[in-house]
């Protein structure tokens, strides 16, 4: 696990030493050391910041060169599969000096070529390798996104790196802000890719290799594993055995997954909400034998979202050594002013922070941590489907005409009467509006979303396209549908945005079994009635944990946002929420927001998720200086 960075520039004064301050943003994604290789002639440099977590000896540093001379590779990421990769080329005459999984890629591309390479691993990686005889750069990106890639143009150069302040250290970077890419971010609380918010850096999309010949080169993208095929796939030809036979498919691979998963030559353990994924995970890893797993879990003393009573009772039950942090708003408050540091753009889910609390607490203890992301995605376990399935059904039983005269009315209605009527009157004016969905898409769209019209708050914005509104459905039901776009954007793009920032704060490994690309799969064959409200994994999990530990309603790993905004936050979200400021600044309605912030304080508690999107935009405006 690493920090990756480079820059082309032919004709550049200094590549390499550029390349060296850009991988240094990069530092705490890799505490052990640093390397920069450079091609001067093609004015190219790879810079690297090493996690030493396989392979801790020199012989894993990085940039590494392929054993042949031909390649050059920096690498961020685990390929879990490596070993098995690493028995067949030694079987077909290739030697190894190391046991890193990078030396093992570098094999893979010399023997197969560099995309019959990725297309053979398995595992969460960002990469950058530069074939020195044909003089071209490929960027890669894992299946499902879970470790980043950013790329763009800093004047007449090439640039990449792990995070976006690898690219906004380069003297020539654009640092202006996309109103565009706002506006996507206030709809869904983060930036879907390949936007950024910067006009011109972009997400490497996962399942995709970038290919550029030049630094000029706009690049041809090659699509390795794409989840809307595999969805189409697995609806087309489903899992044909019965649920008990699924649950056995399931346990195994699950299992494969998470064996392969505690590959490391450093200290791991395991995050734990007590909740279905996490629980399932630890359990897998309680199986092994050995020592006790150490698990990790924070908690709130505030009612409603406190999960670490049902973590310490599922640790209890399978004997890990477990550590757990209660937090409270002084520990908000020293984490909220590193949030722009971290995460680079703004960024909305407001579960950041005891993720980031957790991390660093884990941190403290082990190098490695397994957890249970992408479990709701691939087993259906959002309460939002079943509602917008629900809400659909209810809606489609209209019939159309009478439904586009409610919508007209509602539309009629001035929104100051809803608000005027408090709660209730917001969440009639919010069904009025749902009322113009003309299909399910378009409603999942409208519940996903936090500011129904971005584009009124955001001066000057108007909405890319993105999965939710390219995403055909045809051909799959409505929960795979739903599902689908998750993996799309909401996993990569939220949720896995969140853990990779949190854990490489603190130079924390953070792996994700149920992110295995032959699991997701699986899953995608499952009918529907075994993954609907995780049915399956709850039949794996109950083979190890009693029901009644872990059979409790969702909570989310969420925090006590609003009365923090009220109470102890107030100050500092009046100072970033100033209408004059807002003004000067001139990205953001003055006059929506503030009345916003009034309804908040008069006990609208409906606004605190758009608010919270207002204080990140805000802070990561401050914490540039803005």
């Amino acid at each position: 696990m690493c920090g990756i960075a480079g820059v082309w520039s032919p004709g550049g004064a200094d590549p390499e030493a550029l390349a060296r301050e850009m991988a240094g943003t990069l530092a705490h994604r890799g505490p052990d050391g640093e390397g920069v290789w450079a091609e001067p002639d093609a004015g190219l440099a790879l810079g690297h910041r090493r996690l030493a977590v396989l392979e801790l000896s020199p012989l894993g540093a990085q940039p590494m060169l392929s054993a042949d001379g031909r390649y050059v590779l920096v690498f961020n990421g685990e390929i879990y599969n490596h070993l098995d990769l690493r028995r067949e080329l030694e079987a077909l005459g290739h030697r190894f000096r190391g046991g890193s999984d990078t030396e093992t890629f570098l094999a893979a591309c010399v023997q197969w070529g560099p995309s019959a390479a990725v297309e053979r691993c398995a595992g969460m990686f960002a990469l950058a390798l530069w074939d020195r005889r044909e003089r071209a750069l490929r960027l890669v990106r894992d299946r499902l996104g879970v470790k980043p890639l950013y790329y763009g143009r800093a004047g007449s150069d090439f640039v990449f790196g792990s995070e976006l302040k690898a690219l906004t250290a380069h003297p020539g970077f654009d640092r202006g802000v996309d109103r565009d890419a706002l506006t996507l971010f206030f709809r869904h609380a983060y930036i879907p890719a390949p936007h950024t918010i910067h006009p011109d850096a972009r997400k490497l999309r996962p399942g995709t290799i970038l290919t550029l010949r030049s630094p000029s080169d706009p690049g041809v993208e090659e699509v390795y594993w794409d989840a809307e095929r595999v969805w189409r796939e697995g609806a087309a030809a489903p899992f044909a055995g019965g649920e008990e036979e699924a649950a056995g498919a399931l346990e195994s691979l699950l299992s494969r997954a998470v064996e392969q998963r505690l590959l490391s030559d450093v200290p791991l353990g395991a995050l734990l909400s007590g909740g279905v994924d996490s629980s399932l995970v630890t359990a897998l890893m309680s199986r092994r034998g050995g020592p006790p797993p150490k698990t990790y879990t924070i908690g709130f003393r505030e009612a409603g979202f406190d999960e670490a009573p049902q973590a310490r009772a599922v640790a209890e039950y399978l004997g890990t050594e477990h550590t757990e942090l209660y937090v409270g708003p002084a520990e908000l408050l020293e984490a909220v002013p590193e949030i722009p540091r971290h995460w680079d753009e703004p960024f909305g889910d407001s579960s950041q922070i005891p993720t980031l609390l957790v991390c660093r607490l884990a941190r403290r203890h082990v190098t490695v941590c397994l957890g249970g992301d992408g479990g709701d995605e691939l087993f259906l376990g959002y309460e939002r489907y079943r509602l917008g399935i629900a809400a659909w059904n209810t809606l489609r039983r209209i019939p159309t005409p009478l439904r586009g005269l409610l919508a007209g009315i509602g539309g009629v209605v001035p929104w100051s009467w809803y608000r005027a009527l408090g709660v209730w009157g917001v969440r009639v004016g919010w069904r009025m509006e749902a009322l113009r969905s003309p299909d399910l898409p378009a409603l999942y769209r409208y519940l996903c979303s936090h500011s129904k019209i971005p584009a009124s708050l955001v001066l000057g914005g108007k909405e890319p396209t993105t999965a939710f509104t390219s995403t055909d459905p045809s051909g799959l039901d409505h929960w795979a549908y739903m599902s689908l776009v998750d993996v799309k954007s909401y996993l990569p793009d939220d949720i896995l945005v969140k853990v990779d920032r949190a854990g490489m704060a603190f130079g924390l490994e953070l792996r994700s079994p149920f992110l295995d690309h032959r699991l997701a799969e699986f899953a995608a064959s499952l009918p529907t009635a075994m993954r609907a409200g995780k049915r399956l994994l709850r039949r794996v999990l109950h083979r190890h944990v009693p029901s009644a530990l872990v059979e409790r309603p969702k909570m989310g790993f969420g925090a006590p946002v609003a009365r923090w905004l009220r109470g102890e936050l107030r100050p500092w979200c009046e100072d970033l929420l100033d209408p004059a400021r807002l003004r000067r600044q001139g990205f953001l309605d003055a006059g929506e927001v503030g009345r916003m912030w009034r309804e908040f304080l008069g006990g609208r508690e409906y606004w605190q998720a758009h608010l919270w999107d207002a204080l990140m935009f805000q802070a990561w405006l401050a914490a540039r200086g803005d």
